[in-house]
């Protein structure tokens, strides 16, 4: 063989091994308990990752299925809950169920969200890099196990048994206590002390008693207006 052919054929070769090369990708497998609340995380067979994730709560249960991701969005807000932020955003079946971070870290591990799995804001952002390098179509998603019952510590207090206290006679009047004398025996009521021995009404009052008195006034002046002389 001519080496001109030989260069031909060397570089067609080459160029039917570049789309398959380029096409050779991991396959990744998202797994999700429901019942552990746990994500893990599985790149050509390999576990990468292990992270605790928050379900839907009673009402709001995460679907259990096997389904791929259909849409990503880095900066998602909820459009159902209040703008919501849904930062890296894996979208995963057709009726709005994602995987995405959530900032309120403290309930990982427990179902409390509305049918979303919801992980750590860091833990969120590296699944998103991983199926963005790897592409959608090579990543699974499995969801399975129950939700655990569970109540928040408010509807567990609002839930408890009150208990219940002896009631106790309630004394409305002192005098009420007091028990009639026996038959034959004259009934002699005690002195109030309060209304007997008050200074205010017996004693005269010095503010009305010291008040200096007016002198008299003189009687109106006379004025005498002489007649006419009259002899008859």
């Amino acid at each position: 063989m001519r080496p001109q052919n030989m260069l031909s054929a060397s570089l067609l070769a080459a160029a039917l091994a570049l789309p398959l090369a380029s096409a050779a990708r991991a396959n990744i497998v998202i797994s999700i308990d429901k019942t552990t609340q746990q994500m893990a995380v599985a790149v050509d067979g390999t576990q990468q990752y292990e992270w605790p994730v928050s379900t839907g709560r009673s009402g709001y249960d995460t679907p259990n299925g096997t389904f791929k991701p259909n849409r990503m969005d880095a900066d998602h807000f909820s459009q159902e809950w209040d703008n919501a932020p849904m930062p890296h955003t894996i979208f995963f079946d057709m009726h709005g169920h994602a995987i995405h971070g959530f900032f309120d870290v403290k309930h990982l591990g427990l179902p409390v969200s509305h049918g979303c799995v919801r992980l750590a804001p860091d833990h969120a952002a590296t699944l998103f890099q991983l199926i963005k390098a790897e592409g959608m179509a090579n990543t699974a998603v499995v969801v399975s196990g129950h939700t655990p019952a569970w109540q928040s510590p408010a509807v567990a207090r609002r839930g408890a048994p009150v208990e219940e206290t002896a009631a106790q006679p309630m004394q409305i009047a002192p005098d009420y206590g007091q028990q009639p004398p026996p038959y034959g025996q004259q009934y002699s009521r005690q002195p109030q002390p309060y209304y007997a021995q008050q200074p205010y009404y017996g004693q005269p009052q010095p503010y009305y008693a010291g008040q200096p008195a007016y002198p008299p006034q003189p009687p109106p002046p006379q004025y005498y207006v002489p007649r006419p002389y009259n002899p008859y």
